[in-house]
């Protein structure tokens, strides 16, 4: 029998957040209770230990971050904060009152997954049997959990956040031409600005970095009014 699990506990007014949420962890085997409200938590975890909280910032009566401070002041429970505010102000104050990150809507299936996953891992709570996605291509191999590249020799590149989001996103899918507005859309989510052109300065940046590393490679092509190719085989590493 496969052993369940982590425990995630989803605290959220919308109930179509609630129910895309919890269908996606319930597929990736989680187990998922899901509320609505601050008073809907304490009872909730009256009965239950969840491994994670995933808290909305904008809930009726009591908000996110009054819900975080006061969980912080008793608890270590881990806790991945939503809101669909982008102030910088609001993710300082979220991660200052001790949620352990911040992600705001709307958000890919993929980078809620990630965060969720990264913040059980460092809490000691991801389960030993979630496979790693590592991936080989050229002389190279790429851990998307561990966020980690190396090289055929085993030693690492040093890669920004941004420019290894980007290679994530090229790995993950190999042979296909990508406009800019796609690679927004899988890097930073659909709140990205169309016509952001930090997409051609991290394409060229880490385009430079690998064919340094792999002399005689061309692993990212440009294509004429369409957008960029990722050219190299990918394939499971073990």
């Amino acid at each position: 029998m496969t052993e369940p699990g982590p425990n995630i506990l989803i605290v959220d007014d919308d109930a179509d957040i609630r129910r895309l949420v919890g269908d996606l962890l319930r597929r990736e085997g989680f187990r998922v209770e899901a509320v609505e409200s601050g008073e809907e938590l304490d009872r909730a975890l009256g009965r239950m230990r969840p491994d994670l909280v995933v808290l909305d910032l904008m809930l009726p009566g009591e908000d996110g971050l009054s819900i975080c401070r006061r969980l912080r002041a008793v608890d270590s429970l881990p806790i991945l904060m939503l809101s669909a505010k982008n102030d910088e102000i609001d993710r300082v104050v979220g991660l200052e009152l001790g949620a352990d990150d911040y992600l705001v809507k709307p958000f890919g299936p993929r980078e809620l997954l990630a965060r969720i996953r990264a913040i059980l891992r460092r809490s000691g709570a991801a389960p030993a049997a979630v496979p790693l996605r590592r991936f080989a291509f050229d002389r190279f191999i790429i851990d998307l959990d561990a966020r980690q590249l190396t090289d055929g020799e085993g030693q690492s590149l040093a890669l920004t956040s941004g420019e290894f989001d980007l290679l994530a996103c090229l790995v993950q899918r190999p042979r296909r031409v990508l406009s800019r507005d796609q690679i927004l859309d899988f890097t930073r989510g659909r709140g990205a600005d169309p016509f952001d052109r930090t997409v051609d300065m991290l394409v060229s940046r880490l385009r430079r970095k690998l064919e340094t590393a792999s002399p005689g490679s061309v692993l990212i092509s440009t294509v004429r009014s369409g957008g960029y190719l990722f050219t190299a085989i990918v394939r499971p590493a073990p």
